[in-house]
């Protein structure tokens, strides 16, 4: 065997042992009976290189020993100097549209004809990108994509009054090609605070890249899949309104999150650190000191491609970002619900009731929501409109109602009273007085059904007490009955409820009508 084999035998095994097996030089040096002093320069060698060990296991032998041999001779050659000095120019001009390896080679050969061939510079451009603060991201087109994330860690600030510390979240987006960051402080990572953060490093930035890249977490993905991941219908609503899309990077795909990541890991040198010790009383105190550190970090210069961050992205990325949208985003939530028989859907968060068409009792429909209105579709198709109301009650629109010769064939008014009637004298007055409070008839068969339905639990002797009860204390409504059922206060001794009715006046007593 040839001592140029048996050297190249060597170093692969130098080079697997270190990285593989994890061994120190002193533990590979005695296994393969080498020197220290040369297993140190093979491991020196491979970690200056810029190769991964993957690209060393498949590396043809001859290529391998011309990079760990020629190296010194390689960096004095003064057509590969005048070659690497270009490469700065060429990771900039890699990020714009269509511009490919090829085309710069062209382009580098005719002012250097005797330049390196395609394959040599590729090889060697290659080399110097893996080794340099660029990896991964040259392949990252201007324009094309926003990675975003919360830091692991977190910041603080601190109650004025009690001295409470609180932690915060803190949001980071990174633009693929320039790499210029935005970074800020939010309450949490609800989907408000998320998709306002999403909005704000849009607006920092200028512009709309082509696409948002955020991990796998619940305020942007419902369902996490390595190939068909369920986005969060708030955020692709943003999406929508922001002219972009949304492509969660895969799960257990270390290179789809690896820029932000390392995005992450300078904040917390460039960001963290600087505030450390400074005590912030509000969001506002510490995303000023967030701010005036970012400036400070996206204004650096990176040492290889020899320009900062903010420099790169007006070069080659801020004329190429899509328009802002003329407003800001009404943040909007997402219900699937069913219309109910009395033809409105109910808004649980703020217990309040919505008319539609009478013709889609019992389908299923969207509802979208805002601070300011409800909205509601049936097959992408909007079928009603209303403004929002936060109280519990009903919002009914006249031209929903069905007509009255099919509606009350099966439920009125007059029907449920003859089903109370049957129940009790008691019963009967509570339905009719539910029925009279309400603007629409319609709006109180919901209540009077389920003060109807009591009777299935409770029998019809005791839902007719208990409506006697809340007769008294001027309590019309299901759920009053159906806490004295729950309580057992139908089942008091009459004696205890006249003790209130034969009371001296005075001003200091509270009647019945107090409670109504």
């Amino acid at each position: 065997m040839s001592n140029r084999r048996i050297a190249m035998i060597t170093i692969r095994e130098v080079i697997r042992l270190s990285q593989e097996s994890k061994l120190s030089g002193r533990q590979i040096a005695k296994a393969l009976n080498v020197s220290r002093p040369i297993v140190s320069q093979y491991i020196y060698d491979f970690k200056t290189s810029g190769l991964t060990y993957q690209e060393i296991i498949n590396m043809p032998d001859d290529v391998l020993l011309d990079i760990f041999e020629n190296r010194k001779t390689l960096s004095s050659s003064l057509k590969y100097q005048k070659l690497q000095e270009q490469f700065p120019f060429f990771s900039k001009e890699l990020k714009r549209t269509g511009v490919t390896l090829q085309i710069l080679w062209e382009e580098y050969i005719r002012q250097n004809p005797e330049g390196y061939s395609y394959s040599q510079f590729c090889f060697h451009f290659q080399i110097w990108k893996n080794a340099s603060e660029v990896t991964m991201h040259i392949e990252h087109k201007a324009g094309d994509k926003m990675f975003v994330d919360y830091t692991g860690k977190k910041l603080k600030i601190v109650d004025k009054i009690t001295g409470e510390e609180k932690e915060v979240e803190i949001f980071a987006a990174i633009l693929g090609a320039s790499q210029l960051s935005y970074v800020e402080a939010t309450e949490s990572q609800k989907k408000e605070d998320w998709i306002k953060s999403n909005e704000n490093a849009f607006r920092y930035f200028g512009g709309v890249t082509h696409a948002i890249v955020p991990d796998n977490l619940k305020s942007a993905v419902t369902e996490a899949d390595k190939y068909e991941p369920l986005i969060n219908p708030e955020y692709a609503d943003f999406a929508r309104h922001y002219g972009t899309v949304i492509l969660p990077a895969r799960s257990y795909c270390a290179r789809d999150k690896a820029l932000v990541e390392d995005c992450v890991k300078i904040i917390y040198t460039r960001i963290f650190a600087p505030v450390r010790n400074n005590i912030f009383y509000s969001l506002e105190e510490l995303n000023q000191a967030i701010e005036e550190n970012l400036d400070h970090h996206n204004n650096m210069f990176m040492q290889r491609v020899k320009t900062s961050r903010k420099q790169l992205f007006n070069e080659i990325e801020k004329s190429v970002l899509l328009p802002l949208p003329a407003e800001y985003y009404e943040f909007k939530k997402f219900s699937n619900l069913k219309v109910q028989f009395n033809y409105h859907i109910e808004l649980r968060e703020d217990r309040h009731y919505y008319s539609v068409p009478f013709r889609y009792i019992g389908k299923q429909v969207t509802v979208i929501y805002t601070q300011r209105g409800v909205e509601i579709f049936f097959n992408n198709i909007r079928i009603a409109i209303h403004k929002r109301e936060r109280r519990y009650g009903y919002t009914t629109v006249a031209e929903h109602m069905p007509p009255s010769h099919k509606f009350y064939s099966e439920w009125s008014p007059e029907r449920m009273t003859n089903w109370a009637e049957k129940i009790g004298d008691n019963v009967k007055k509570v339905v009719q007085e539910i029925f009279r409070q309400k603007q629409h008839p319609e709006q109180g068969f919901k209540s009077c059904m389920g003060l109807l339905n009591l009777s299935k639990k409770y029998g019809d002797d005791r839902l007719n007490n208990a409506c006697k009860r809340a007769i008294f204390f001027n309590y019309y409504s299901y759920k009053a009955v159906r806490n004295i059922l729950e309580r057992g206060m139908d089942k008091l001794e009459e004696e205890n409820e006249d003790l209130f009715s034969t009371l001296p006046e005075h001003e200091n007593i509270r009647g019945n009508t107090y409670f109504n």
